[in-house]
């Protein structure tokens, strides 16, 4: 008997649990299937197509009240028909490895209850810095038999279980509390995968390949969605962890599939290493069966058209050519650059003349463009522009140019190379370069005033997926290769070009910028995972970049990275170091309470020092105020 418990905010079913669930079936005389919420009707089909019950209840009370209310609802007379039962959750992919040799060895255990995993004694308890947290079995897999779950003790342990309302309520009164409380009363366990065996104290998180090696047939979703600075401290590769997974067989666009609606674009993007490096020989395009592409660039600066041409015809296949330009008269100088050079990689050319420049590169491509992005008409679509940035300063202006265009198409076999990701892929929705960092202080600070809009248009468009704390996942330079499927969220609704700043405000908050920053959302939203792209050089230029700075700011704290940014985090926005900062950031490490209590007054505060400035240090005020000038001109 297993009761598999399964919560979608969506009220979907990926496919990574009919999966699991078709392969589970033989092994149970009644498979019993909770949903926590309701569900759609195709959904529930899916699973009705393989359970025996498939029951929804309201979502309350987490996968504890879950479990709870299933056994309830089936009875405890029905339950004495058979011998065993499995709480088992929806927290993990697989079988991974054959759940076969599993249940054979485990049936000649003679223990009351098993898991598929545990977890160790820890004083004091990390949930409340006091007492134990208990020796336990861990909850995505939970075995009994019918001695313990027909006795008095279990009826009791249910009847008494209280409101489940958070995450640790499900630790404090289920998971770490369910081995022990039946040990002490005399029940044995049993693990199947155990702890001491492997060279940590977290081998489910920590050492999943070993667990595969081993013929554990769980992979916990957690290892790739969990953050990241923890990983990095125990040096977790996730990318080697889905290696080993698909070696053994397992279907890892299931992981994808599902991790991208349910987790934080740039947590899953580091924990699964999904920024690919790729040389300049084509070493994986498979050109028995070429992509259909259309190349869509907006060329405001028409003296790079030979420029942008030229990195197309990069491209491993023909493809059809659509141009958006601003005036008529580009449009003629552009159509004669193109019949001149008479390209044999462009098959067809469609130059089009923009009603209106407000929005850029990004309305020319969600409006003009909208009837070749129609999901079917093409397999993949290239977007590149006539990028100058010519607000910044030369050299950042021009690094951004490369940075953005060479890791798209920075040589033919580059080029052959993203294509072929997307060959082997299908789950693959868009591929760009990782965040610009380089000339410009993005770190930290990739969302600047685009949060809120964002929030706001992502909940009028539908997607639910989680945002990114600090920065999202995003092409901030608007070039991409991509299937429309996976922009299909943005591509379907009717923009207008009212709805975007003009061209001399077209900034932070304004809708192109928002839109930028909701590619990498809408995609996850239907599906579609993303992946990064660096030529060698440019991750030779950045890695570089990135070691020595990040050397630099870890050099005045202890300890990992993880160390550092919860103790940053703690501490709060330091502003320019002044005084009133200083104060905070100790009140808010020291006396969290008496800082809460005089948040109200951060703000105003903030306001008079920054007036005060220009008189109490007029020297770096007038420093930083030249800086900024030079920065904007």
């Amino acid at each position: 008997m297993i009761f598999y418990l399964l919560y979608d905010e969506r009220g979907e079913v990926d496919d990574y649990i009919p999966y699991k669930l078709e392969r589970l079936k033989p092994f149970a005389d009644h498979l019993f299937v909770v949903s926590n919420g309701p569900l759609k009707p195709e959904h529930r089909a899916r699973l009705e197509g393989i359970a025996d019950t498939v029951w929804e209840r309201e979502n309350k009370g987490f996968d504890v009240w879950g479990y709870k209310g299933a056994l309830e609802h089936f009875g405890r007379a029905r339950l004495a028909e058979y011998d065993e039962l499995i709480l088992m959750n929806y927290t993990w992919f697989g079988p991974v490895r054959p759940f076969e040799p599993l249940f054979e060895r485990m049936n000649k255990q003679e223990a009351h209850f098993w898991g598929m995993t545990d977890y160790p004694e820890f004083v004091p308890n990390p949930y409340t810095n006091k007492g134990i947290l208990h020796r336990h079995l861990q909850s995505h897999w939970i075995a009994v038999r019918r001695e313990m779950f027909l006795s008095d003790e279990w009826a009791e342990y249910w009847n008494t279980m209280p409101e489940i309302k958070s995450y640790v309520d499900s630790i404090l009164s289920h998971e770490s509390r369910f081995t022990h409380h039946f040990e002490q009363l005399g029940y044995t366990s049993d693990v199947a995968f155990a702890e001491k065996d492997y060279p940590s104290t977290h081998p489910a998180l920590i050492n999943a390949d070993l667990l595969l090696d081993d013929g554990c047939p769980a992979l916990k979703r957690r290892a790739f969605f969990h953050y990241p600075p923890y990983l990095d401290q125990h040096a977790v590769i996730g990318r080697w962890t889905l290696e080993r997974a698909e070696e053994y067989g397992y279907p890892v666009q299931h992981v994808y599939q599902n991790l991208v609606r349910h987790s934080k674009p740039r947590d899953l993007h580091a924990d699964a290493s999904m920024l690919e490096v790729l040389p300049d020989v084509d070493v994986s395009f498979d050109h028995e069966r070429p992509p259909t592409v259309v190349a869509t660039v907006h060329i405001f600066y028409e003296d790079m058209t030979d420029e942008l041409l030229d990195r197309l015809v990069m491209l491993p296949v023909p493809f059809d050519l659509v141009v958006t330009t601003t005036s008529d008269e580009k449009a003629a100088i552009i159509t004669s650059i193109i019949e001149r050079r008479a390209d044999e990689k462009v098959s067809n050319v469609d130059v089009r003349v923009l009603p209106s420049n407000r929005g850029r590169d990004v309305s020319a491509f969600l409006i003009a463009c909208k009837d070749v992005l129609e999901p079917g008409r093409y397999d993949l679509v290239v977007k590149i522009h006539s990028k100058k940035t010519a607000q910044d300063s030369f050299n950042a202006g021009r690094y951004f140019k490369r940075q953005q265009i060479d890791n798209v198409l920075h040589s033919p076999g580059f080029a052959a190379n993203v294509l072929a990701l997307f060959q082997k892929e299908p789950g693959l929705g868009i591929v760009f370069p990782p965040m610009i960092h380089i000339g410009y202080p993005t770190m930290g600070r990739g969302w600047y005033a685009n949060r809120e809009p964002a929030e706001k248009l992502a909940k009028k468009l539908g997607i639910k997926v989680p945002f990114d704390d600090v920065s999202p996942l995003a092409p901030y330079g608007c070039m991409w290769v991509a299937r429309p499927e996976a922009l299909a969220i943005l591509t379907e609704h009717d923009w207008a070009y009212e709805d975007y700043a003009a061209p001399d405000k077209h900034r932070d908050g304004s809708l192109a910028h928002v839109q930028e920053r909701l590619v990498a959302y809408a995609a996850a939203e239907r599906g579609y995972h993303v992946r990064t792209a660096l030529s060698l050089e440019h991750a030779s230029i950045s890695h570089t970049a990135l070691d020595y700075k990040l050397d630099q700011v870890s050099a005045t704290m202890p300890g990992y990275s993880i160390d550092q940014i919860q103790f940053l985090h703690r501490a709060g926005w330091l502003g320019h170091g002044g005084i009133g900062a200083l104060t905070r950031v100790y009140l808010k490490l020291h006396y969290p309470r008496l800082a809460e209590f005089l948040r109200p007054l951060d703000r105003p505060a903030r306001i008079v020092m920054g007036r005060l400035r220009p008189i109490l240090r007029p020297r770096q005020w007038l420093r930083e105020r030249r800086l900024r000038s030079e920065q904007e001109a």
